[in-house]
């Protein structure tokens, strides 16, 4: 049997992809490794907790020995482990370093120094590439993030690749766009706009709204992962996107809208600093070489994460923070729009 080591599991993204790696493959083992920081949330995998093939691990990526001992029993990494809050980063770039780059390193190393073959996936995002005001993004273009987020993730990315070419590394990286669905924080743009709107509270969108990202349904992202993981090439990048771009401004009138809710709850906010106008990815390798495709239109999906909000109180409110119920200006409210 398999063994799978998670790192970040209780994230919103590693949270579903466990989820997901549980129900399509019985002969996997997965240890979750996460040191339950800022995002993420004990309670996202709490449906798993009695499965015989999950099992914890308290600690850090940033722990050598810990991690050097999970890579040791370990047949396949995948590495969602990051703090991922632009706005955070932005505050207080320090800790992105530590987790993004220094903790991507460590996997590494550990890796390096095992006796026998491990697949590391390392999840990272669109935003190394920077903004893009016309076309998409190819794995092959050049790389210039435009925050300390997206810089850490381009640093732990361009050690992941050296380790390739260097010591022979059986790694792999994935950069997606905007995920949205079950288990998103709070502090995230759509379910942020859901919480919200579901109060009558006036929904925050940073400037004019008019910054386009790319969308994608958080389990379709799952799917492109364990693709990549079972049929992609060592050494190799690939794109994953939804081709579902809209304007920030678009997306809650979506949500507005699905929700019987009138657009005069949009309230546009003071702009954060370097705010990418357009992310945009061709993920034509992914789809061509490898076969994958998502399974849900945008619309759809959206229904499906609104539902999910709306009937689950229980798992958002305990974590749903004053700047989501009560926000203010970007240096106190991240999420208001990646």
């Amino acid at each position: 049997m398999a063994r799978v080591l998670v790192t970040g599991g209780m994230g919103f993204i590693g949270s579903n992809f466990i989820r997901h790696i549980l129900s399509r493959r019985k002969d996997v083992e997965v240890v979750n490794l996460d040191s339950l920081s800022a995002g993420s949330n004990p309670a996202n995998l709490k449906d798993v907790e009695g499965d015989g093939r999950y099992s914890f691990v308290k600690g850090s990526i940033a722990d050598f020995p810990l991690v050097s001992r999970l890579v040791g029993e370990a047949d396949v990494i995948v590495n969602f482990a990051a703090e991922t809050h632009v706005d955070r980063s932005i505050a207080e770039p320090k800790p992105f370093f530590e987790s993004n780059t220094l903790g991507a390193f460590n996997l590494l190393e550990a890796c390096r120094n095992r006796n026998r073959k491990v697949r590391l996936l390392h999840v990272s995002t669109d935003e190394v590439y920077g903004e893009i005001a016309k076309g998409s993004f190819k794995e092959e273009d050049r790389l210039r993030p435009s925050n300390p987020y997206s810089a850490s993730k381009a640093a732990a990315e361009a050690f992941v690749l050296s380790y390739c070419r260097t010591y022979g590394l059986d790694a792999l990286i994935t950069r997606c766009t905007n995920n949205f669905g079950p288990y998103q924080f709070p502090e995230k743009l759509i379910p942020k706009a859901i919480i919200r709107a579901s109060r009558d509270m006036k929904v925050p969108v940073y400037g004019s709204g008019r910054n386009v990202r790319d969308w994608i349904y958080v389990l379709d992202h799952c799917d492109a992962l364990q693709t990549v993981l079972e049929r992609g090439e060592k050494g190799e990048i690939y794109n994953v996107s939804g081709h579902n771009e809209y304007e920030n401004i678009e997306v809650v009138r979506k949500v507005l809208r699905e929700m019987g809710k009138d657009e005069s709850l949009i309230e546009l906010v003071e702009d954060r600093p370097g705010h990418d106008i357009r992310y945009s990815l061709d993920s034509s390798k992914l789809r061509g070489r490898l076969g994958w495709r998502p399974k849900r239109g945008f619309d759809e999906a959206l229904k499906r994460t609104v539902d999910w909000y709306l009937k689950n109180e229980w798992w958002w409110r305990p974590i749903a923070t004053e700047q989501v119920l009560h926000p203010t200006p970007w240096k106190l409210s991240p999420g208001v729009g990646r």
